[in-house]
C-alpha cells in the first residue's frame, strides 16, 4: 500500500492570541487541517524553539508550554495533549545524520509557536506530533539542506509544518491601533513571494541569502522566526505546486504570510 505524499506548511502564527480569536488566519489555518490528507504524524519546526545544537522531542507525552506573558488567563488555561512519537524523532535523527540530533526526553514538549497553530488545525490533538529544534549558531543554508534530508518523510505519511513569521519586528509594532505596514516590511514580503519557487544551488538561493535583501535586517532583527520556512522550501521537489493559503502584514511589522508545498 502507498502513502500519499503529505504537504509541507510554514504557517505565519503571529500573536498567541490567535489561539482565542476566531479570524481570517485561523480561519485558515482550520481549513488545511480539514482539506488536506490526514498525516501519520506532523515533525513541527517552530520560531520558538532556538537552540545551540539540534534537538528533537522524543518523549511520549509532550507538556503543553506557555511561552508568553501578559496575555488573558484562558490563554495559559488552554492544553494540546497531542502524544509525541519516540519512534519518529529516532528517524528524523537517522535522516539528519551526522548531524549530531540530542533526543529531548523531558525538557521541552509544544511551545506555542507548534500547538498554537496545530490547535486550530487538528483540535481534536489526536496526531502524533514531534518537534525540532533550531539551531541558531548555524547559517541559513544549513535549515535549507536540513528540509531536504526531511523530505522523504513526506512519503512516509508525516506532514511537516514549520511555524514563525518572514517579517517579525516586535520593536516597531503598532500597538496603537494603525496597522498599515511599513514599506520595507511590505518590500520584503513581497520578496519572499516571489521567490518561493527559485530553483538552483541552496547556496544561490535568494530566500537563503535573505539578509542581502534591503529590508532583511529591518524585517528580521534576529533570524528565529524566518528561518523556519527554510525548512519547508528545502523539503520542495522543485515541481510541486506552492501556494499562499495565508498572507498580509499585521500592526505594521509582522508578515501572516504562509506556504505550502504540495
Amino acid at each position: 500500500m502507498t502513502t500519499q505524499r503529505m504537504p509541507a506548511l510554514f504557517l505565519g502564527h503571529g500573536s498567541p492570541m490567535n489561539v482565542l480569536e476566531d479570524n481570517t488566519y485561523t480561519r485558515a489555518w482550520h481549513a488545511l487541517g480539514e482539506s488536506l490528507p490526514r498525516p501519520k504524524a506532523i515533525l513541527a519546526v517552530s520560531a520558538h524553539w532556538f537552540t545551540r545544537g539540534t534537538a528533537v522531542t522524543a518523549m511520549e507525552n509532550p507538556r503543553t508550554i506557555h511561552d508568553f506573558g501578559g496575555f488573558p488567563q484562558a490563554l495559559f488555561d488552554k492544553r494540546y495533549p497531542a502524544p509525541g512519537s519516540p519512534d519518529l524523532a529516532k528517524r528524523v535523527q537517522e535522516l539528519l545524520s551526522p548531524v549530531n540530533v540530542m533526543a529531548d526526553t523531558s525538557e521541552w514538549g509544544f511551545d506555542h509557536g507548534t500547538w498554537g497553530v496545530l490547535i486550530k488545525m487538528y483540535p481534536d490533538a489526536d496526531i502524533p506530533v514531534i518537534q525540532l529544534s533550531i539551531d541558531g549558531t548555524q547559517p541559513p543554508e544549513y535549515h535549507y539542506e536540513l528540509g531536504q534530508k526531511l523530505a522523504v518523510l513526506r512519503d512516509e505519511g508525516v506532514m511537516i509544518v514549520a511555524s514563525g513569521n518572514v517579517v517579525h519586528n516586535l520593536r516597531m509594532v503598532k500597538w496603537d491601533g494603525n496597522g498599515e505596514p511599513y514599506p520595507w516590511a511590505i518590500a520584503f514580503e513581497k520578496y519572499v513571494k516571489d521567490n518561493l519557487s527559485w530553483k538552483g544551488e541552496a547556496k544561490d538561493h535568494p530566500l537563503v541569502k535573505f539578509m542581502e535583501h534591503e529590508g532583511g535586517a529591518l524585517s528580521n532583527p534576529s533570524p528565529d522566526h524566518y528561518l523556519p520556512l527554510l525548512y519547508v522550501l528545502g523539503a520542495w521537489d522543485g515541481a510541486e505546486p506552492i501556494t499562499q493559503p495565508t498572507d498580509g502584514i499585521v500592526m505594521g511589522s509582522l508578515s501572516m504570510l504562509s506556504v505550502q508545498v504540495g
